[in-house]
């Protein structure tokens, strides 16, 4: 069950753990299982003449422990699979703790190695025991599936958290939690005859539930109960009210429903920082009025206090600043104003987060992008609308307007000239361009001299053009 780095002597001794306590297996160290313990002694040997501890640690479902004797000296490492002592029959563990680190742990639970729970070992697991463990290992989920439906039946106030079997097979333990006594005789009965084994109720509080099922806290990290906390001190409110917390019980409560048990760690530390401190009750008296106490920060020893007159503005003052005025206080002396204070206190510039690698805020998806077609459709209404203003304001273009010169000489049917005169035309142009700048010299004149306007190319137009082709055919012809 272990890696390879945990190999043992040839008297059964093992060599320790060569990966840092990250076992693969999760049998040894820090591993993957619940409150897994490091054999630091594992490669320490013991004095000369001195027995090894006969008295072995084994690991069951859901961090569950016992201690075990080793009556028959059987050569048990650390990972090794036994059959162990059970009530009735025999159940199957692994062994988790092995030498004299056992002591240690017995003594942290106040155990003896006479005490009546420590019971014996009896062999190590064939391959027959492996095999009726699993399959009755495999058995536990539907076992509670049912047991829940047959509670709802019965219509009882308990809640099925967890079911266990026996190596053997023979019995099964289930695991529930209540608020009130349970009457749970038939129960028991429906259960022994549904499952046709030997039931055991066990109730555990709430904070057991969590350890048992386990699951990540609101650190993102795992249940401390799952995975090294045994003992579950008492939490109390006070714990957060040193700790400047607000009382919230959704933030205060774990998966358990209870106070968290974090809140117990760094308390120790608050109570000597607080020691300074002095009371919230006390009043500053100040020339401009009376002061109470709003808040603190015990790290930094910022505390802030508003005057009972205006309670709209708060003002920092440091610790030394307090205890000054708490001094003048004490001789009957009235302090300054709390605004002559705060402007003496040196605040520390908050750095700000930069952004040098280019990274956006984290709440960039939140807001919804507005699509491009909604905007091209809104910018085509917009210009219909101005079009259409713009028509109104306008005359319409559907009346009939004055032709003008030129289009009344397009519209005029054009003559069909003899021949000798289209000859004497196409002869013409030949060798004589048109002479443009006369033309305009002409147009020129005869406008007047007040009016300014831009003269305009001449455009081509195909249609002349199919009938100058078709009056340079007829000119051909008559030639």
């Amino acid at each position: 069950m272990a890696c390879g780095s945990c190999g043992t002597i040839e008297n059964g001794v093992p060599k320790g753990c060569k990966s840092n306590g990250n076992c693969g297996s999760g049998t040894c160290g820090s591993g993957s299982n619940k409150l897994a313990v490091f054999d630091w002694l594992s490669n320490m040997t013991l004095p000369s003449g001195q027995e090894r501890f006969n008295i072995f640690e084994v690991r069951f479902k859901n961090g569950r422990k016992h201690f075990y004797k080793n009556t028959d000296n059987l050569p048990i490492t650390m990972g090794d699979i036994v059959a162990v002592e059970g009530s009735p029959g025999h159940d199957i563990g692994t062994v988790s703790l092995a030498g004299e680190l056992v002591k240690v742990q017995m003594k942290k639970r106040k155990i003896t190695e006479d005490h009546e729970d420590v019971k014996k070992i009896y062999r190590k697991a064939s391959q027959r025991d492996i095999d009726i463990w699993q399959q009755s290992r495999a058995k536990e989920e539907e076992t509670q599936r049912r047991g829940r439906e047959i509670l709802g039946r019965l219509g009882l106030q308990m809640k099925l958290s967890d079911v266990e079997y026996q190596g053997d097979g023979n019995k099964a333990t289930f695991y529930y939690t209540a608020d009130t006594r349970v009457d749970f005789r038939q129960l028991i009965r429906d259960l022994a005859s549904a499952f046709s084994i030997r039931v055991e109720m066990k109730q555990v509080g709430a904070r057991q539930e969590a350890a048992r099922l386990g699951g990540v806290g609101s650190c993102g990290r795992e249940l401390c109960c799952s995975t090294w906390l045994t003992d579950f001190r008492k939490v109390t409110t006070s714990a957060a009210r040193y700790q400047q917390l607000s009382l919230n019980p959704l933030k205060l409560a774990g998966q358990c429903g209870k106070l968290k048990c974090c809140l117990n760690f760094e308390l120790d530390t608050y109570l000597d920082a607080l020691k300074a401190f002095p009371k919230q009750d006390i009043v500053l008296k100040t020339e401009k009025g009376e002061a109470v106490f709003v808040k603190m920060d015990i790290f930094k020893q910022h505390l802030w206090y508003t005057y009972k007159e205006e309670r709209f503005k708060w003002f920092r003052l440091t610790l030394d600043q307090v205890l000054e005025i708490i001094d003048l206080n004490k001789n009957n002396e009235k302090s300054a104003t709390l605004e002559e204070y705060e402007s003496d206190v040196e605040v520390p510039v908050k750095v700000d987060f930069e952004d040098a690698v280019g990274q956006d805020s984290l709440t960039r998806f939140d807001t919804p992008k507005k699509s491009k077609r909604r905007r091209n459709n809104r910018n085509k209404n917009k210009k219909k609308l101005v079009g259409a203003v713009a028509n109104k304001t306008q005359p319409n273009s559907n009346q009939k307007r004055k032709p003008t010169a030129k289009q009344q000489q397009k519209q005029k049917p054009k003559p069909n000239p003899n021949a000798k005169q289209n000859q004497q035309k196409a002869e013409n142009r030949k060798p004589k361009p048109r002479p443009r700048p006369k033309s305009n010299a002409k147009l020129d004149e005869s406008k007047p001299k007040g009016e300014v306007k831009k003269t305009n190319k001449p455009r081509r137009n195909n249609r002349n053009r199919k009938n100058n082709k078709q009056n340079n055919a007829g000119d051909s012809e008559n030639k």
